[in-house]
């Protein structure tokens, strides 16, 4: 196996599996920007896993091709719902920002297992059948080299989540929306004098997160996964979050370190079957993505910038 032939393999692993965690982690840095944790990213991302698979296996038969794309409206529908609980608990009345998403996370991974019992009578749903295919980028699939790598042979989804990424960065640097939720991130006092109000901002930071996050639970489930169990999101959130930190909160920086979580993640998947890694005993290429996260957050969590009210709870009136 040449080369070229390993790109051929890795790249669009690559791509599939840091889809999931850009999206989620765009997700966290609404909220995060706004100045409320969301530790809850993992139990958002449970709860768009399992209602993107359930709403799949319906309604299959209806929506045909199109099901796994409406499955992640569902899933984005149900993670902002859940991420209401969070904003409620946060904002509203100000209870501890760590354990309200610690509550999410295990909230979200017990009601699942329980419908998923009620529903199925078992502890994992079905296979679904209808789920994002591979394909060959139109046009771009020719291009000599470049398009055999990255347009042949791969999924919608990572190139929807890397578009995304930009117009995340553009209207969070570049509209006064973006504006007003940095700012009640960095100095929520000056942002209501400035007239601005923080709690609507900081639930809307809030719920579009969760909304992120519900579709990154959902592209994984239907791309990776193919159905659902307490299992499906084993640490996913988490090293959304981790590649949100590493990307230093900015949305294109989050999306570099995601896709460089993605690309440990392939590698522990597919390494065994690329001529340099199959010497490596399996358990190491299991625990290489997690053990790259570590270090990555250890050589830079130091340098970065966090918005300077982030878990700081804000009471109207206290100046």
């Amino acid at each position: 196996m040449g080369f070229f032939d390993i790109l051929t393999i890795l790249i669009p692993s690559t791509l599939l599996w840091a889809t999931p965690l850009i999206f989620t982690a765009l997700g966290g840095a609404f909220s995060e920007r706004s100045g409320v944790v969301n530790i809850g990213l993992e139990g958002l991302m449970v709860i768009g896993a399992f209602s993107s698979i359930v709403f799949n296996l319906a309604f299959a038969d209806t929506f045909g091709a199109a099901t796994p794309w409406v499955a992640l409206i569902i899933a984005m529908a149900m993670g902002a719902l859940l991420a209401i609980l969070h904003a409620v608990a946060s904002i509203t009345f100000r209870a501890d920002q760590v354990v309200s998403g610690v509550a999410i996370n295990l909230l979200a991974v017990g009601l699942t297992l329980f419908l998923v019992k009620r529903i199925y009578g078992k502890g994992q749903t079905d296979i679904i059948s209808e789920g994002f295919g591979k394909i060959d980028v139109p046009l771009l699939h020719k291009i000599p080299v470049i398009g055999d790598i990255f347009f042949s042979n791969t999924y919608w989804p990572p190139f929807v989540a890397i578009l995304v990424s930009f117009i995340v960065w553009f209207i969070m640097f570049k509209t006064p929306f973006g504006l007003r939720l940095r700012s009640v991130g960095e100095h929520p006092m000056a942002a209501d004098t400035m007239g601005i109000n923080v709690t609507k901002m900081r639930y809307i930071g809030v719920i579009i997160s969760g909304a992120f996050a519900g579709v990154g639970g959902g592209v994984y489930a239907q791309a990776i996964s193919s159905d659902f169990s307490h299992a499906t999101i084993s640490g996913q959130g988490f090293m959304a979050l981790a590649a949100l930190i590493f990307g230093k909160w900015h949305p294109l920086g989050a999306m570099g370190a995601a896709l460089f979580f993605g690309f440990a993640q392939s590698l522990s998947i597919i390494g065994s079957s690329i001529p340099l890694f199959e010497n490596i005993p399996s358990v190491f290429l299991l625990i290489a993505p997690y053990v790259l996260t570590i270090l990555a957050l250890t050589g830079f969590i130091g340098r970065a910038d966090a918005p300077k009210a982030l878990g700081t709870p804000y009471i109207k009136g206290n100046r």
